[in-house]
């Protein structure tokens, strides 16, 4: 579980790399959960909201970069 501290400490591009790599465990554990090979239950919990953890804060952060072009 990633801590939303330290995910407002990386930048852009490394929340989208981590973003992408997220996505596709999620991928894969769903892809165990269907075939029946899945052992870590809790892992698609956790890793569903590292996800949309990550997406919260890219949405703030677009949020302010428009409220500072606007002013």
């Amino acid at each position: 579980m990633t801590k939303i501290a330290d995910i407002r400490a990386k930048t852009v591009d490394e929340l989208q790399a981590q973003l992408l790599d997220l996505r596709k465990e999620q991928f894969n554990l769903r892809f165990q959960r269907a075939t029946g090979q899945l052992e870590a239950t809790g892992r698609v919990r956790v890793v569903r909201r590292d996800i949309a953890r990550i997406k919260f804060v890219l949405s703030e952060r677009r949020r302010s970069a428009a409220q500072q072009s606007k002013a």
